[in-house]
């Protein structure tokens, strides 16, 4: 356990999609202000980061890697957080993105949805002891201004889309069902001490050299020329847990404003369908191994 890094801190924050865009301004802003961070992510850290050196270096950053859409990957590196942390007081589920063509995951289910959706709710279920152990503690669901464009929905269809349109189809869709579930879940979460909530981290310019991003062509130079730099959506997310709403449970953040969410009646049936594939697949894994 790593009891002995967090007597000097703030506390100790998980963070997961860390190494890149909004989540790497967010372990940054963390490790800047005196949290302990933890990361879950797929590929390493942009190397020469002074700061990301440093702390990983004297273990104020601690590094666990998974392919998050691959139960089995994210089964182990799941146990090795538990082994490897002592509490967490916050979680940041900020891991996505939005992919150019319709994708499935190792489980066969719509990717966005899969990573979106499905694995926030795994990753806060399986880290709730952790959590209690925390202060305050808190998660912080990335969802997206795109839920607004989602003209209709059924959770029927979040596993095998019938069409795909980027960044406005699946992606706005899955972001949708996370805030939808968040909300759901949330007075559960809170009645046991763990406040949960869905934050917009805004329009950030987050394109990366050689990766195709999925986003429709005319938003790309829109992007670079008017979008925030992905520090000001990591203080979003920031202001998101720690703020002046940390003490609302379930709401849905949009510019550090509440914001109503559409198609609120399906919340029900996506906790639902997150819970039973948590309980029915991710949990097979465990009784397996």
């Amino acid at each position: 356990m790593n009891e002995q890094y967090n007597h000097a801190s703030r506390g100790t924050a998980l963070i997961t999609g860390a190494n890149n865009g909004i989540g790497l301004e967010l372990t940054r802003k963390m490790l800047g202000e005196g949290w302990q961070v933890a990361v879950l992510i797929r590929s390493a850290f942009p190397a020469g980061d002074p700061l990301i050196t440093e702390a990983a270096a004297s273990k104020r950053l601690r590094i666990y890697n998974a392919d998050l859409t691959d139960f089995a990957s994210l089964h182990q590196a799941l146990d090795a957080i538990k082994a490897g942390e002592s509490k967490l007081d916050l979680l940041f589920n900020n891991a996505g993105g939005s992919f150019s063509e319709l994708s499935y995951s190792a489980q066969g289910r719509e990717l966005h949805f899969e990573l979106q959706t499905v694995v926030p709710y795994i990753i806060t279920m399986e880290l709730k002891e952790l959590l209690l152990k925390g202060s305050a503690p808190t998660v912080i669901n990335t969802s997206s201004n795109a839920i607004l464009s989602v003209q209709s929905f059924d959770p029927a269809l979040l596993e095998r889309p019938r069409s795909f349109k980027k960044l406005f189809g699946p992606y706005a869709v899955s972001k949708l069902a996370l805030s939808l579930w968040t909300k759901e879940l949330a007075p559960q979460l809170a009645a046991e001490g763990i406040m949960i909530r869905s934050a917009d981290p805004g329009g950030n310019n987050t394109l990366r050299k050689g990766k195709n991003s999925g986003l429709p062509f005319y938003i790309k130079p829109l992007m670079k020329m008017f979008f925030h730099h992905p520090s000001y959506g990591a203080g979003l997310l920031y202001n998101a847990a720690l703020g002046r709403h940390k003490d609302q449970p379930g709401i849905f953040l949009m510019k550090d404003k509440v914001s109503g969410l559409k198609f609120s009646e399906h919340a029900p049936a996506v906790l639902s369908k997150v819970r039973d594939i948590y309980a029915q697949e991710f949990s097979a894994i465990r009784k397996s191994s």
